[in-house]
């Protein structure tokens, strides 16, 4: 079946624990409350991604067990569809997610299990569906030989390409040009290009490396502070999206891409594919939870809809003039 967005990645069941911070070794700390649910950022993602309107098809492995069984209900309810090898002698992942009741912030631990085993082989098993995608979306969370095998037949295929550095680890090199978008937080940014983003001066220095390094564009995420959009041309400041308080960010990265790819999948420019990025990270911020946050089309509609764009655009120079 041909999709619109074509997603390679990790499910996880996510276990989160709320509580004021995280203990320190020795110590037991009382939380305030607990839940299983379905996670893994390329799961997320996918979710997101049908969530917000896109045919979307997922590509990863899972174990023959309770967690398996919870991502598949998941797939069914969202509308994803899948390419996923069931195994029986390794385990589907797990995620230990630390949510603060104080402001909102998360610290995760991941252990990919069954989709920690995604091989080039096992990409190459799905490359019809990669090769027929508008957009085609990967991440770290799954063995590196993998995810770079699938950028490679989805440039080759001339099929729109989103890589999300994460979580902040290395790569080769050699994916750099494989990048239509690479779309990192600012600390993943700031692991790939050794400075902090302190200032959107530090963001755009940093998108100039991953430019120089064979990326054709990059979105940095900033949190709070939105995201820069920065090509070779231009570099344009995008504001986050308010539908309330931020009660729970531990998939507001995984929304923004999930949405992004669907807008683009769809055919908008790449600044108002932001946009609603941006309008689908906001309203899942006010919710608990990952793949259950993510909002429906019409939810990211209305939220546009009474939003004004407020960008901040300016021309990137060339060397010489700077």
């Amino acid at each position: 079946m041909k999709s619109d967005v074509v997603i390679l990645g990790v499910f996880v069941a996510d276990t989160a624990y709320l509580a004021p911070h995280l203990p320190v070794i020795g110590q037991t700390l009382k939380g305030s409350a607990f839940t299983l649910g379905p996670g893994g950022k390329g799961s997320n993602q996918a979710v997101a991604a049908a969530m917000a309107g896109a045919n979307t098809t997922f590509i990863s492995k899972i174990g023959r067990d309770v967690f398996g069984e919870i991502a598949l209900r998941t797939y069914e309810k969202a509308g994803v569809h899948t390419r996923i090898v069931q195994m029986a002698d390794v385990p589907t992942g797990a995620a230990f997610i630390f949510v603060s009741t104080e402001n909102g912030d998360n610290a995760i631990i991941v252990y990919p299990g069954a989709a920690g085993t995604i091989s080039a082989t096992d990409v190459e098993d799905a490359r019809d569906v990669i090769e027929s995608a508008r957009v085609f979306v990967t991440q770290l969370e799954q063995p590196i030989e993998g995810a770079e095998r699938a950028l490679q037949i989805a440039h080759n295929a001339g099929v729109t390409t989103v890589f999300n550095p994460a979580p902040a680890e290395a790569f080769p090199d050699t994916i750099y040009p494989l990048c239509d978008y690479i779309v990192p937080n600012e600390t993943e940014a700031a692991a790939l290009v050794g400075f902090e983003l302190s200032s959107l001066d530090d963001v755009r220095r940093a998108g100039d490396i991953l430019l120089e390094r064979g990326a054709r564009s990059a979105l940095i995420t900033l949190g709070a502070r939105g995201v820069v959009f920065h090509t070779a041309d231009s570099s344009t400041h995008i504001p986050v999206f308010s539908n309330g308080p931020a009660i729970d960010t531990t998939g507001a990265g995984d929304a923004f891409v999930g949405g992004f790819a669907a807008a683009l999948s769809n055919g908008m420019e790449t600044v108002q594919a932001v946009r609603f990025g941006c309008a689908t990270a906001g309203i899942a911020v006010t919710r608990r939870g990952t793949a259950p946050a993510m909002p429906a089309l019409s939810e990211i509609e209305a939220l546009l809809a009474k939003s004004s764009p407020h960008l901040s655009s300016r021309p990137v120079l060339s060397p010489g003039n700077r």
